[in-house]
């Protein structure tokens, strides 16, 4: 039950003309530093914004460096608390099914950062991906009765849906979230996803804020949800460090990370490869379906990935560790494959282009592979075998 909030005090809007004629202050607000997409992407934006003489600040739940540009809240017993009491919540929903619990989110719990400094200071405040115990819809609900401008940028579903990070074909969160297939027998009309809608709902009413997506597709997507009508919705790719990710020796590439040369590398780079909605059993397939076809690659194929694990396919495995420098990684590989269901134009894929390196995904195939015009929404059914034709 949400209870009356203290009285705080209020922002003024922005003096464009003060704001111009000095540095604008940012505070880009993420859960990780450095793990995961979104964290990468926040990361590299808030550099660039400096770069640009802009005074960006990141605040994150952990922090995993010592950049001064970053301000760490979390750690402790408090901080795991919130974080365990949502999921323990969440798994009574699900009836002690592990299968969905970190699929869902309801931001019950989560920091009060408008209490901080660097909240105060800030003349933007720009949220991420803010989720397990990093910001509560109450932490959120008073981000936005401040009066600061607010831009959330949408890494996934979840600001435009009541508790799910993919709707994976679901479109009740046009109309609004209820019967969530996540849950146990397909939900029912007052379940969880329900009374968060309707708590989301009740947060953003009367608000103002403006949506990023990080592709037209997703922008598209949460422009049809129910609950951002009337919001501003537009689509900004993420950022890329071209100092970074740019075309390579491969030669080079490969002797520094001890690969093969006389081999042809299909490269696999993914966040918790082992996660099934990362597409590893797409990547399975189609090289199942391309031996099948070609069998005379097997010999001179490896594939290469960048997590601790293995699984069956015709050529050599090839597992390097995680800590490589990706950009080196992708100099070394021709083509590197990400193949993900329901992703959202994942950091990889735009670096793996801008490093010019072919990259078989399933949300762009026929915009990078076939060097066609890009297609929105992508391909709608994608099949290990169109995988297989461009690898």
């Amino acid at each position: 039950r949400h209870t009356p909030l203290p009285i705080r005090p209020t922002y003024p809007p922005i003096n464009r003309q003060q704001v111009n004629d000095s540095e604008m202050k940012i505070l880009i607000v993420n859960t990780s530093e450095l793990s995961g997409g979104a964290a990468l992407a926040a990361n590299r934006l808030k550099d660039a914004l400096n770069k640009q003489g802009e005074k960006a600040m990141m605040l994150v739940r952990d922090k995993q460096s010592d950049d001064p540009t970053v301000v760490g809240i979390g750690g402790g017993l408090g901080s795991s608390l919130r974080f365990l009491w949502e999921r323990v919540r969440i798994l009574l929903s699900l009836r002690f099914n592990r299968s969905h619990l970190f699929d869902l989110d309801t931001g019950y719990c989560g920091f009060d950062i408008t209490r901080l400094k660097e909240f105060r200071d800030a003349d933007v405040v720009h949220l991420h991906w803010v989720n397990q115990g990093m910001l509560s819809l109450t932490g959120l609900r008073r981000i936005l009765e401040s009066g600061k401008p607010v831009v959330w940028t949408m890494h996934d579903a979840w600001p435009s849906t009541a508790i799910c990070h993919l709707t994976l074909g679901c479109h009740r969160y046009q109309s609004g979230c209820q019967r969530c297939k996540y849950l146990p027998g397909g939900g029912s009309t007052n379940d969880l996803s329900a009374a968060i809608w309707k708590r989301k709902q009740s947060i953003l009413k009367g608000k103002s804020l403006t949506f990023v997506a990080c592709s037209r597709w997703l922008a598209a997507e949460a422009g049809r949800s129910k609950l951002l009508k009337g919001q501003h919705i537009t689509a900004i790719p993420n950022p890329i460090d071209t100092h970074l990710f740019r075309p390579g020796d491969k030669d080079e590439a490969r002797k520094r990370l001890g690969l093969p040369a006389d081999k042809r590398l299909i490269l696999f780079a993914a966040q918790q490869a082992t996660n099934s909605y990362k597409g590893m059993d797409y990547l399975q397939a189609a090289c199942n379906k391309l031996t099948a076809a070609h069998p005379e690659l097997a010999a001179d194929t490896a594939v290469v990935v960048m997590w601790p694990f293995s699984i069956e396919v015709p050529f050599r495995f090839w597992p390097l560790n995680t800590g490589i420098k990706p950009g080196r990684l992708l100099s070394a590989a021709a083509p590197a494959n990400a193949p993900p269901r329901g992703v959202m134009i994942p950091v990889v894929i735009l670096d793996t282009v801008t490093a010019s390196v072919a990259c078989p995904c399933r949300t762009c195939l026929a915009a990078i592979v076939l060097r066609t015009q890009p297609l929105n929404p992508p391909i709608p059914r994608f099949a290990p075998a169109d995988m297989a034709f461009s690898l």
